[in-house]
């Protein structure tokens, strides 16, 4: 991935070949801005002697994963691939929790806790606290691209799947019997729900044939929680056999396919009911934003050949495609929302009493949690170099949390890499 650069002013100038950044750094001509993304700053450029080219910040906005792109759009060269997860669910999690345990304590009828006041009331356009950090994570970004790279124009996927296409297909005579595509929404709907493998028997990478969990001909509906993706093999031999015969022999898989067929649409609706938002917010930037839809991202991905992730797709998005993308060598940085710690000071425990009290102070010894620390421990069981985050704790033992393993560590082995911000990072293997 190309290196973000800014001026002696802070303003952004075109990012630069790694290599070049290196020798930029070594010769004392910039120095480190930030560690993630990688940034630098110029000690002797000014934007007005640099000459800057138009870029395009391209979004695949997703209910878990959002795919982001930087393309510089006379070049089509990919500067940057970003996959930021969000934590919707986990927030969900949360207040579904504080629910229960407010609940509870009114149901005890306890003096100190008031029964609740008619608060319910919304302003126009309030969005879940889930849903409402997917948008909030993608105008962070946004706005954080825009400060290290000359960003002109933005582009948004913005329709993904029809409920209403989904809930009412309509599937006719040799379409359905050849397997083609009767409607792109439903299809690929049903590619992501079973993950693109054959339901019966988790073959990949071979033409999907849609298929019907119970049989048409006995009486099976078109609705997409009877549809299934089946590879033809499998197609035929099951023919209008009703699944619970078909898979009489294998219990585990036919409670699997039961089980998954009436997944619901959550992650499809959370998409749908964000995308609106997202786009106005992205207005109130002012750079103009294009709008395109999942079939044209699709094709275009296809067309040029690009294998299928969140970031490649996001390169894909909308009719300013270029007709070539370059994007060999680029390792997207994958971005982690982590939040930015609790407000709440009293602990409590399952059944909802207080068992500990958070201390005021959010610093110690210079360090917070959720910084990105590098670990030189000399000697010990955990002797080496590690780099991850840290939580701290009010005595000089920190939890070093690393993707495979956490432990307790000394402050005077760690040195601040990347402040916290909410966001944890780390580069992708593929």
């Amino acid at each position: 991935m190309r290196v973000f650069v800014l001026d002696q002013n802070l303003q952004p100038l075109d990012p630069c070949h790694p290599a070049r950044a290196r020798e930029l750094l070594k010769k004392g001509r910039a120095k480190v801005y930030r560690r993630y993304p990688f940034t630098i700053v110029m000690q002797d450029r000014v934007e007005e002697n640099s000459t800057t080219h138009p870029h395009r910040l391209k979004i695949d906005p997703g209910s878990k994963v959002t795919g982001v792109a930087i393309v510089q759009e006379c070049r089509g060269r990919v500067v940057g691939g970003f996959e930021i997860h969000h934590r919707g669910q986990q927030i969900k999690n949360s207040l579904e929790s504080r629910r229960a345990l407010r609940r509870g304590r009114r149901s005890r009828r306890t003096r100190y806790r008031k029964p609740r006041f008619l608060n319910r009331r919304r302003r126009g356009g309030w969005l879940p606290p889930s849903l409402e950090s997917r948008v909030a994570n993608i105008e962070t970004w946004v706005r954080r691209f825009r400060k290290i790279c000359p960003i002109t124009a933005i582009s948004q996927e913005l329709v993904r799947f029809d409920l209403q296409q989904l809930q009412n297909p309509e599937i006719r005579g040799v379409e359905y019997q050849q397997g083609e595509l009767f409607g792109f929404e439903v299809r690929e709907y049903l590619l992501q729900k079973w993950e693109r493998k054959c339901a019966y028997c988790d073959v990949e990478n071979v033409p999907f044939e849609v298929e019907h969990i119970h049989p048409k001909s006995k009486g099976g509906s078109d609705r997409v929680s009877n549809l299934t993706i089946a590879c033809h093999g499998c197609n035929q031999a099951k023919s209008n056999q009703p699944v619970e015969q078909f898979l009489a022999q294998k219990p585990e898989l036919l409670r699997r396919v039961l089980a998954q067929a009436k997944t619901p649409l959550k992650d499809a609706t959370a998409v749908n009911i964000t995308r609106w938002k997202l786009y106005r917010r992205l207005q109130l930037t002012g750079l103009p934003v294009e709008l395109g839809s999942g079939g044209r991202t699709k094709f275009n991905r296809q067309t040029r050949e690009i294998e299928k992730h969140h970031w490649t797709d996001a390169a894909c998005v909308g009719a300013s495609t270029p007709s070539r993308l370059l994007l060999n060598g680029v390792k997207p940085l994958i971005i982690n929302a982590k939040g930015h710690g609790t407000r709440q000071r009293c602990r409590t425990d399952k059944y909802g009493f207080p068992k500990a009290h958070a201390p005021k102070a959010k610093f110690f010894m210079g360090f917070t949690t959720g910084d990105i620390v590098k670990a030189d421990i000399p000697s010990g069981k955990y002797a080496g170099s590690y780099t991850g985050r840290i939580a701290i704790r009010f005595r000089p033992s920190f939890m070093l949390l690393l993707p495979d393993r956490r432990f307790d560590v000394h402050p005077k082995y760690l040195t601040t890499v990347h402040k916290a911000d909410g966001y944890e990072y780390a580069f992708s293997k593929q």
